[in-house]
């Protein structure tokens, strides 16, 4: 499965937060190596345009760009958005992870 989504709640926090930022910003989503689990997620704002190979996903004025490597390790994942107690995050639901860590940002894969 090679695609990923993304909950209302993600998308509409998403928005709100692109709303604030230059015309043309959009939110890019990557796996990095490192973390306390082997990878985790970096998520940063950029102004540019998807690159020919990236899954774009646009929801509720949210735009966010997923490059094809950081796709293989994300196939089937949900991206959302919780606001609790301990604070409020952006929260993948991985199906590839077979392991994490408590903060939620680092994940380990079967190799």
């Amino acid at each position: 499965n090679k695609t990923v989504t993304m909950t209302e709640r993600a998308a509409r926090r998403i928005g709100r937060v692109l709303s604030k930022q230059p015309e043309g910003t959009v939110l890019r989503f990557a796996v990095a190596g490192g973390g306390c689990s082997g990878f985790q997620y970096e998520y940063k704002l950029v102004q540019e345009k998807p690159a020919e190979d990236d899954l774009v996903l646009a929801r509720d004025g949210a735009t966010v760009l997923i490059d094809s490597l950081s796709l293989e390790f994300m196939g089937g994942a949900e991206i959302d958005y919780a606001d609790d107690l301990i604070g409020s995050s952006f929260q993948i639901r991985n199906p590839n992870a077979v392991a994490g860590c408590g903060c939620g940002t680092s994940f380990a894969i079967a190799s």
